[in-house]
């Protein structure tokens, strides 16, 4: 099989967002949906970063997106995948599969 990996960013902070009490903190979510990707979609590559919103970051575009999530535009953790917004706050898996099947990735 013969796709593009995707990329994968995971934005969050330390500190748990005061609305996703009860949700896992941002860097456990960028920990399960690896474990959970590799799992689902074996031999499939993508690539996943970890952007912490509390540090500096020289890419515009994810400086971009931190300074949404600062501004409590955005709720974090926040997923994009190929640059597409795909969750935020509470991440549930099914968008995140469905983004990567539109994407060409096949459940092993």
């Amino acid at each position: 099989m013969s796709q593009t990996p995707v990329t994968i960013e995971v934005y969050g902070a330390e500190i748990i967002c005061a609305s996703c009490v009860n949700a896992p903190s941002s860097k456990d979510t960028y920990e399960w949906l690896q474990a959970a990707i590799s799992r689902k979609y074996p031999e499939q590559p993508f690539t996943i970063t970890y952007i912490d919103i509390d540090q500096e970051v020289e890419e515009s575009r994810q400086q971009e997106i931190v300074e949404k999530i600062r501004e409590d535009e955005y709720f974090y953790p926040l997923v994009m995948i190929n640059n597409e917004m795909i969750g935020e706050g509470h991440i549930q898996l099914k968008p995140v599969f469905n983004a990567l099947e539109n994407h060409g990735y096949q459940a092993g």
